[in-house]
């Protein structure tokens, strides 16, 4: 679900303005799964871009607040989600942690870094929702660690069936500021790409491990 329309209009133009979101059907990006792809997303270029960056994070406060309400916590998913996250923690006045993929093999072993106690509500920041499958970990381990997670919040998804399949199984809301619909709308609106680019561009997002096999 996203947040709004016009919050997604907005935060696609802008993904596709300072291309931390580009498109290619004609030369597809490969993905680390071996995926082929015509989109890439680096949302990580926000953080480059201060008005940007503060729209992002005030859009996403909310939506938080207007979906799951005021937590007691916010948690950023590593890598992606540390730098969007604490800037959410700190835009609420609220304590930030970080759930890494897997737990350090030296020191504490921590795969939760910063301080969180059992039964504090929790919500889950991401920057990009792809399968959603490393997102939910990060889910998993707080839950395991006590926590009540309200849901996750991310600034943009590629909205493939599977992810929202993981994420009804996983019981866990999710909100994106925008999504992939609206970004390839956008992106034809402002000649980012054109009407012969559609189809290919709607295919992808089908069957994605089908397309240009």
């Amino acid at each position: 679900m996203i947040s709004s329309n016009e919050t997604a209009y907005n935060v696609s133009e802008f993904l596709l303005q300072i291309k931390a979101i580009q498109l290619q059907p004609s030369h597809p990006f490969t993905w680390a799964s071996g995926i082929k792809s015509p989109i890439y997303c680096d949302n990580r270029k926000i953080l480059s871009y201060p008005r940007i960056r503060t729209f992002i994070r005030q859009e996403m406060v909310k939506a938080i607040e207007g979906t799951f309400g005021r937590p007691d916590v916010i948690a950023g998913v590593a890598t992606g989600g540390i730098a969007i996250g604490a800037l959410v923690a700190q835009e609420l006045g609220l304590p930030f942690v970080y759930v890494r993929a897997q737990s350090k093999e030296h020191g504490l072993s921590n795969q939760i870094e910063g301080v969180i106690e059992a039964d504090q509500s929790v919500i889950v920041i991401e920057d990009l929702i792809s399968t959603g499958k490393s997102s939910l970990l990060a889910v998993d381990v707080l839950r395991n660690a006590g926590c009540s997670v309200k849901g996750m919040a991310a600034i943009f998804t590629y909205d493939l069936d599977i992810a929202a399949q993981n994420f009804k199984n996983a019981k866990c809301p999710l909100i994106t500021l925008a999504n992939y619909d609206v970004l390839v709308e956008k992106a034809l609106e402002t000649n980012y790409v054109n009407e012969s680019d559609l189809k290919s561009l709607k295919a992808w997002k089908k069957a994605p491990t089908e397309w240009k096999k």
